[in-house]
């Protein structure tokens, strides 16, 4: 992962990216939906099934719960009676990390790019409706219900390129699903996957690049345009704030909610404010996971470049993500902690200095 790094590709005119888990953390806002759905029928959610759902189509994802979990519905029974438990969360949905920028900077540069998903396209509406400038950037939205087979079908992509006037051939395509991946190569496309389950990253190696999140994306790579928004070896992001307590190097939020805000997209080495004591320091914060007995864990570590290094510290820490780090897109495929070294610790030394990194919600 992390691997842009090759020789360019051949010229790129167009990019067709998926929806959920790709733009849009949906997946993560409602992870807790049909367990709560099943729970009415006496089911408990299998999470390898719901893993093997990743990507498929909303009438395929449908047949197969009803059938999986035994129901005692027809599918138009369990979709008319989740459909709406479902369309109350999407408005909480956000933006991944890059989504926005990658967009914009497309838009900014003449690139066309259309959205192509498996989801309904009466559900692709109802999920970006509030999203500024989404609806009318994408020069082609596609769901699979106007084509005659979704993913992994090469359909959706093929008519995204033709609608567009694009040869299939200069279209790259951006995915979080295997799925999507197989649809996007079968399509004779290039693909870059960026994975929703991370533990699971090796399984999209027919991809042509595999990142971590869209912040890793290299549009040159690609005879794309490239990013000018580097302010020098650091990138400005949107604010995250995290609430938790330092125990043995490590953060850990007070619950799980609290990482709501962190997609598994999320990792590498970030710079920002940790707020501790009354004062608030300047830190590097290392994202990423570790194995743990249940599966992959999330792991926090924040390194203060302000005082004394802290192991413990029980009382109440709050972090501020302000910043990514140019040294990540070259950090490659782990599933561990990005290790932080002295050159991290001198560039966001500088790069918090600067207003662009600023701390002002902790002073809100």
């Amino acid at each position: 992962m992390g691997s842009e790094n090759s020789a360019p590709n051949p010229q790129i005119s167009a990019v067709i990216f998926d929806l959920d888990g790709t733009l849009l953390n949906t997946e993560d806002v409602t992870k807790n939906v049909l367990k709560n759905f099943l729970a009415k029928y006496g089911k408990v959610q299998d999470n390898e099934k719901e893993k093997k759902r990743l990507g498929m189509t909303f009438k395929e994802s449908c047949l197969t719960i009803v059938s999986d979990y035994d129901l005692p519905l027809t599918t138009e029974e369990y979709v008319k009676e989740i459909l709406p438990m479902y369309q109350g969360t999407w408005l909480l949905a956000k933006p991944l990390p890059g989504a926005n920028r990658l967009m914009r900077h497309l838009h900014e540069h003449g690139v066309p790019f259309a959205l192509a998903s498996n989801s309904l396209r009466k559900n692709i509406d109802g999920k970006i409706s509030h999203h500024d400038g989404w609806k009318d950037n994408f020069k082609v939205i596609l769901g699979s219900d106007e084509v005659k087979s979704g993913k992994p079908a090469p359909d959706l992509f093929l008519e995204a390129a033709k609608r567009m006037e694009v040869d299939p051939s200069c279209c790259l395509v951006i995915e979080d699903s295997i799925v999507g991946v197989k649809a996007g190569k079968a399509a004779k496309m290039k693909v870059v996957a960026v994975p929703s389950l991370e533990n699971e990253s090796d399984s999209y190696s027919i991809a042509d690049s595999i990142l971590h999140s869209l912040l890793e994306f290299q549009p040159e790579h690609w005879g794309l345009p490239q990013f000018d928004d580097w302010v020098g070896n650091a990138l400005p992001t949107e604010p995250i704030l995290l609430t938790g307590v330092l125990r043995n190097g490590l953060f850990q939020a007070y619950s799980d909610n609290a990482l709501s805000d962190l997609p598994s997209q999320i990792w590498g080495l970030y710079i920002g404010w940790a707020k501790l004591d009354g004062q608030v320091l300047k830190a590097v914060i290392s994202i990423g996971w570790k194995l743990g007995c249940c599966g992959p864990e999330r792991t926090i570590q924040p390194c203060l470049l302000d005082g004394n290094h802290v192991e413990h510290h029980d009382n109440k820490m709050q972090l501020l993500l302000v910043g990514y780090l140019r040294r990540t897109c070259s950090l490659g495929n782990m599933l561990n902690s990005p290790e932080i070294v002295d050159e991290d610790k001198v560039t966001a030394d500088a790069a918090l200095n600067l207003p662009a990194f600023s701390h002002q919600i902790f002073e809100s």
